[in-house]
């Protein structure tokens, strides 16, 4: 049997799972209870050392905090990157507790209120407008302050990219301004005398194809260059998104980055720098650098035979992992990976489903999956749950309690 990448990443302390060396049993008594969610700091450490050499060195690296805001988390991704991206007021805050520049904070997202537009332009922060709407409130919110807003222009592409998770740009979006409407707005704040930076396309996430993605890439600077030419003021930042994939299911094949990094080379040096030899140019990575340095961890309390098929009950389930039970973004329903973590040597396996505590049949973590033969306090481990796990998760749904969460 083919040992999923992300597992075969881990090492094992014996017959345990160990995460950032801690074995998974020990780890469990020193957190108290299950389930939990653990992140091993050396390999999200690892992932950004690997993927800087592969980018070119112009390229600033920021982290999308949307996909891990824990406080520890953000903290360690800040000493690694050069800035962060965030979709709210309160990740706004977690960042602006790390030694990271206020220039280097770039807020986007549909929706924002007037209080979080005074908060972000009171601190400083780069807001990537999302409408026409937005860029008013923000003059007038400048106003009242006595600051001059740092602003860039979040574009809805005329281009659509296949193969990703979510689409985020091209046709009819809630994201950014449609690059047809983009010339006549950037003359509404230049007159407005907002400081406007640049631009910033995000057209899609969770993407696998290094082809698509240099594709995207190419039309994003192409697009980019051409709305630079058409600005009234200098340009001085791009941001051209990410998008980058993790694998999590069997049929996954990790993303190849050698010939995104050729690509963005490329564009660099024959594109970008020829027309704007100053810009600082960004891409923005979340579940890249993060998604598979996380594991959710919890205990069997019940195993059970129902009409020949074996079930085994977890303390945990959708209230905290929603993207393992196939609810947040799966057309069809896989499972992720998972092992029964104190019996990594085992050989005797079974064929079983896992599924959570909860009382609703969408609470299926597993679904006739192999694992080691399990029973009443093994514990089952799902890994890939790095990214948008516990806060993308209904964590309130029957009333069970949070779990913890902690940095290895």
């Amino acid at each position: 049997m083919s040992v999923h990448p992300t597992i075969a990443a881990f090492t094992a302390d014996g017959n345990c799972l160990a995460v950032g060396g801690v074995p998974i049993d020990r780890l469990a008594e020193r957190i108290g209870s299950t389930p939990f969610f653990a992140y091993d700091r050396r390999m999200m450490t690892d992932r950004v050392s690997y993927l800087r050499s592969i980018l070119p060195p112009e390229i600033h690296l920021h982290y999308a905090v949307k996909a891990n805001p824990m406080p520890a988390v953000v903290q360690h991704m800040a000493g690694l990157v050069d800035g962060c991206d965030v979709a709210s007021a309160m990740e706004m805050k977690v960042v602006l507790d790390t030694p990271t520049s206020p220039e280097h904070i770039s807020f986007a997202g549909p929706g924002k209120t007037a209080g979080e537009l005074a908060q972000a332009i009171a601190a400083g922060v780069t807001i990537e407008m999302e409408s026409a709407n937005e860029a008013q409130r923000i003059v007038e919110i400048g106003n009242r302050l006595g600051i001059r807003p740092r602003v860039a222009l979040r574009v809805n592409p005329d281009f659509q990219i296949k193969g990703s998770g979510m689409r985020m740009g091209g046709g009819p979006q809630q994201f950014g301004v449609d690059a047809d409407q983009v010339p006549d707005l950037l003359k509404q704040i230049v007159a407005a005398d907002l400081e406007f930076l640049g631009f910033h396309i995000f057209a899609g996430s969770q993407n696998l194809h290094a082809d698509i993605l240099c594709e995207a890439q190419n039309k994003t600077v192409e697009l980019l260059l051409d709305l630079a030419d058409r600005s009234p003021s200098q340009v001085s930042y791009l941001n051209l998104g990410g998008g980058f994939g993790i694998p999590y299911f069997d049929k996954d094949r990790p993303l190849d980055l050698a010939p995104l990094g050729e690509n963005i080379a490329k564009l660099i040096d024959t594109a970008i720098r020829p027309r704007l030899p100053h810009c600082r140019v960004v891409m923005e990575f979340g579940r890249y650098l993060v998604g598979e340095a996380g594991i959710y961890a919890s205990r069997v309390i019940d195993r059970k035979v129902s009409r020949g098929r074996t079930y085994l009950v977890v303390d945990g389930g959708l209230h905290h992992q929603l993207a393992a039970s196939g609810n947040f973004g799966q057309v069809i329903r896989r499972n992720y990976p998972m092992v029964v973590a104190n019996k990594m040597d085992a050989t005797d396996l079974e064929t079983v489903t896992v599924v959570g505590c909860l009382c609703t049949p969408l609470d299926t973590l597993g679904d006739n999956v192999s694992l080691a033969r399990a029973d009443v306090g093994d514990m089952i481990v799902l890994f890939q749950a790095g990214a948008y796990g516990l806060t993308a998760s209904p964590t309130a749904f029957l009333g069970h309690p949070m779990p913890a969460e902690v940095l290895v």
